[in-house]
């Protein structure tokens, strides 16, 4: 296995998990920013860390004083992954930021800035519309890059309605870390985001098992042959790595696994969650559920006349419940909820059909464990058949907690 792992004193061992765990979360860590007070620690256990990354999940982590950078490998053609605050012209303005960045030196005025990455917007053939929208999106790529400690304001700010001079400070250590693919080795955006996406050298074993640390929910029935019929036969022993190495836990069923994290720190989506919109998806699901049988993969389809028709079920029946603001408008809050449904991984957009997936199942109500007096219910019929959430295999049981 790892070999410099096994050889560590328990309580190296546990802060080593500690700082994997952490660089999951942020693979760009930095002093000042985030959990950026364990930095000195990964520092000390970096060969550790390096061969434990490398080993299990084909990830290069680079580790100085200043830094450390893990690069994971980007989620593809998914669109529901992402910056939450980034649209997909927030993104393009992100990559022509770096561009224009790169070569300028350690300070430059934001007008300046700004007229570069306009500019180099124009030289990529990007449509440059100066109105209030295309503004935000720009201001939203540059305040990405001062969290991630790339740019500093060290006069003035960085805001869509201001209209004063700014000075900005470039880390230039840090600007060079972030681009995960091989830029040297792309002939086009396309093949840059598969090269960042592509499993690493023990193809089949890093493959499958970036899917269960990255994702929340994994079915066999949506990873290629090769690699369903390779997690069904090693699943046992992923269980015990995934929990040795970064503190998850999994529940496998007969249609795939689950990847849940107990502490919540990996959990970048909490779910069930407050807000009107959260909570109406979580009512939603049984009612969906029940609209139509499931298919052979186990996934229920569903249609988007159904979450119209659920979504204004439950507002009429509790109007006092919601948020006015969230419902308003009920097409929007229908797109919120389905937004938020794929976010989780429950629902997929296939070959323009809906279909919920079989790990819905984990939040359907249920009745309360000791019945009143005089009240057994009688034992349940058994199933037809087991589904993802029915029964356990070989992972341990779980709490009612959300999948990251």
């Amino acid at each position: 296995m790892i070999a410099t792992f096994e050889e560590l004193p328990d309580i190296d061992a546990a802060n080593v998990v500690r700082c994997a765990r952490v660089l999951l979360r942020r693979p760009l860590l930095r002093p000042g920013g985030p959990d950026g007070d364990l930095l000195p620690m990964i520092y000390r256990q970096r060969v550790v860390l390096q061969e434990l990354f490398s080993s299990l999940l084909g990830y290069r982590l680079v580790v100085e004083r200043r830094f450390a950078r893990l690069y994971k490998s980007g989620p593809g053609p998914d669109a529901t992954r992402g910056e939450a605050s980034l649209s997909p012209r927030g993104y393009a303005y992100l990559a022509l930021t770096l561009a224009a960045l790169t070569g300028i030196g350690r300070q430059v005025l934001l007008s300046r800035l700004v007229s570069d990455v306009r500019a180099a917007a124009v030289e990529a053939d990007v449509q440059v519309v100066d109105d209030p929208a295309d503004r935000r999106a720009l201001t939203a790529a540059l305040r990405q890059l001062v969290a991630l400690g790339v740019i500093t304001e060290t006069e003035g700010s960085v805001t869509a309605e201001s209209t004063a001079e700014a000075l900005i400070t470039i880390d230039t250590d840090l600007l060079g870390q972030l681009i995960a693919g091989p830029l040297a080795e792309a002939g086009s955006p396309e093949q840059l985001v598969e090269l960042a996406a592509a499993a690493g050298p023990r193809h089949l074993e890093h493959a499958v098992r970036r899917r269960l640390v990255e994702d929340p929910v994994v079915l066999y029935d949506d990873l290629p042959t090769e690699q369903a019929a390779w997690l069904r036969e090693h699943v046992t022993n992923e269980s015990r790595l995934l929990e040795k190495f970064f503190g998850l836990v999994g529940e496998c069923r007969a249609e795939g696994v689950v990847v849940c994290d107990p502490e919540d720190y990996l959990t970048d989506l909490v779910f069930p969650g407050p807000g009107t919109v959260a909570r109406i998806a979580l009512l939603a699901l049984p009612e969906l559920l029940g609209h139509a049988e499931p298919d052979g993969s186990g996934k229920h389809p569903v249609t988007w006349q159904d979450f119209t028709d659920v979504c204004q079920d439950l507002v009429d029946s509790y109007p006092a419940a919601w948020s006015r603001q969230a419902t308003d408008d009920h097409q929007d809050l229908v797109h919120s909820v389905v937004a938020l449904l794929r976010r989780l991984g429950l629902l997929q957009d296939h070959d323009g059909r809906w279909l919920l997936s079989p790990a819905a199942h984990r939040w359907l109500p249920q009745p309360d464990a000791t019945p009143a007096p005089g009240r057994e219910p009688e034992p349940a019929p058994e199933p037809p058949g087991w589904s993802l959430f029915d029964e356990m295999t070989v992972f341990d049981e779980m709490q009612e907690d959300g999948p990251r």
